[in-house]
């Protein structure tokens, strides 16, 4: 089968949906299936080998050009190509990330537009190309701020489109109240036609059929998965202190770093008979959180901790198992509702037990995996006492890592992803070429 998935850059970050459609893609050619990655606005970037095509299309450069100046709706394609250069696109992202969601409500109400918005030129010239070049079976979108590219590309291919729905709702909540209501019914009207639509987990699509307007019955449910090629599986629990608690995400507000920091100093007040411990973090730091950051960092000094530390640099795919290895119990105590939580498959996968909030996509990842254990939301003193107990509890953690590994060999690898993802593209595409 052809496939055509679509994916999204994300301004320089390591990005959860990023890594996932890369990996996901890459399992899809694995399996024989002719799969191409195609990135929009910027290059993507992974900590894996990156499958995605050189060519960037709806190029972030000229996606803003065109929605400020009239002028540059209408300009050649060779001085298009020319801002679509990646190493000019990487450079451009630098600026790019630091911009507030909020900022971005009128041109995202164009791109869901589709050809009757600003960026109808670059609409067209990738469903050109998937008509021309590719000539899909079907075509696979990373989320649902896509949709208004969707009658066009059926327009020109005739090939089903799928879309793919993992955390939409954050970009859309954070945009002014009214770009988000403007939003919403283009996304319904764009996605009427869509062939089917991908969750992430149970709880997402539940959500997203009521926070879109979607039928439920169109969303199936296909978890994430991950190469567990030099991943440890389940290991023995350390007994000998220090013990390590790990925190590996983007670092910033939303991933709930400070709750995990409020929970250490509450863990290392007196009166806890604990054994010595340490703290580390590690994730992709961007610019605008860096003062964050800091300030997390002023707190664990200020309560004497700093010694207790570490912030991990882990730019490669290597560095990142290297750094869960080392870990003895994960956290990554999110503020908002996860629709995903790779980074929680990735520590399970070395054999690292977790301790989560109970919202979004944790409650069933766990009790799919039986890989930890679940703490009310913003709560940093259930926090810390659910990770003291797992501290002086050996067996238990070793129970738990031992059933975290198991879960993510059994259900969440990226072959698994690939096999359930082809299985409802193949549907999809039968669907399709019914007699009318």
């Amino acid at each position: 089968m052809r496939i055509a998935y679509i994916t999204a850059g994300a301004a320089g970050m390591f990005c959860g949906s990023c890594l996932k459609d890369n990996t996901l893609v890459a399992a899809l050619r694995q399996a024989g299936q002719e799969a191409v990655l195609i990135p929009t606005y910027t290059p993507i970037r992974t900590d894996e080998a990156d499958v995605s095509l050189p060519r960037v299309f709806l190029g972030g450069i000229n996606v803003y050009l065109e929605q400020k100046f009239a002028f540059f709706r209408h300009t050649p394609r060779w001085l298009d190509h020319l801002f679509n250069r990646r190493w000019l696109l990487r450079l451009a992202s630098r600026f790019a990330a630091r911009t507030p969601y909020r900022e971005l409500g009128e041109l995202t109400v164009s791109m869901l537009r589709g050809m009757d918005g600003n960026q109808a030129k670059e609409i067209a010239e990738l469903a050109q190309w998937l008509a021309e070049e590719w000539q899909p079976d079907v075509v696979v979108l990373t989320n649902a701020l896509l949709s208004g590219i969707i009658p066009e590309i059926q327009r020109r291919t005739g090939a089903p489109v799928v879309v793919t729905l993992q955390g939409d709702d954050i970009f859309l909540d954070a945009l002014l109240p009214e770009h988000r209501q403007e939003c919403l019914p283009l996304i319904r009207s764009n996605c009427a036609e869509a062939a089917a639509f991908i969750a992430t987990s149970r709880y997402y699509a539940d959500y997203m059929a009521e926070y879109l307007g979607l039928p439920r019955a169109k969303i199936a449910v296909i978890y994430p998965g991950i190469q567990v090629a030099g991943c440890s599986g389940a290991r023995p629990a350390r007994r000998e202190p220090p013990l390590t608690i790990g925190y590996f995400a983007r670092i910033c507000p939303e991933k709930g770093w400070h709750h995990l920091v409020e929970a250490y100093c509450l863990l290392r007040r007196k009166g806890r008979n604990l054994p010595a411990l340490r703290l580390k973090v590690g994730g992709y730091l961007g610019a605008g959180d860096r003062d964050y950051f800091q300030e997390q960092m002023a707190r664990l000094e200020q309560a004497g901790l700093a010694g207790e530390v570490e912030h991990v640099e882990c730019p490669t795919h290597a560095d990142k198992l290297r750094f869960l290895q080392s870990l003895d119990l994960f956290c990554v105590p999110t503020v908002y509702r996860e629709p995903k939580g790779l980074y929680l498959l990735e520590a399970w996968a070395n054999g690292v037990p977790a301790v989560q909030p109970a919202h979004g996509a944790f409650p069933e990842l766990l009790e799919r995996s039986g890989g930890g254990v679940l703490v009310p939301p913003g709560q940093p003193e259930a926090l810390a006492d659910a990770l003291a107990e797992l501290i002086l509890d050996p067996d238990r953690r070793q129970r738990l890592g031992q059933a975290a590994a198991a879960a993510v060999q059994d259900a969440f690898t990226a072959q698994r992803m690939a096999q359930d993802t082809l299985q409802l593209l193949e549907r999809c595409r039968r669907v399709a070429t019914l007699p009318s």
